[in-house]
């Protein structure tokens, strides 16, 4: 017998999540003493932004397979 998968809906698009990521991310780097830590703090929140600038292009309606 087949294990159904849990098909269960985020309850904020990707988009929004990414956004709140990257903010928290900054918000605990701001608040860091410099050091590794804040500078990975950083270098996650950059990596967020560009992680929606790309989902945003991959959605955009420009971006569709030939007919």
């Amino acid at each position: 017998m087949k294990k159904k998968r849990n098909r269960s809906r985020p309850a904020l698009p990707l988009q929004e999540r990414l956004k709140q990521i990257a903010f928290r991310a900054r918000e605990k780097a701001e608040s860091s003493p410099p050091g590794q830590e804040r500078d990975r703090l950083i270098r996650a929140a950059v990596a967020t932004e560009s992680a929606a600038v790309i989902e945003r292009w991959l959605t955009s309606p420009g971006l569709q397979r030939p007919k």
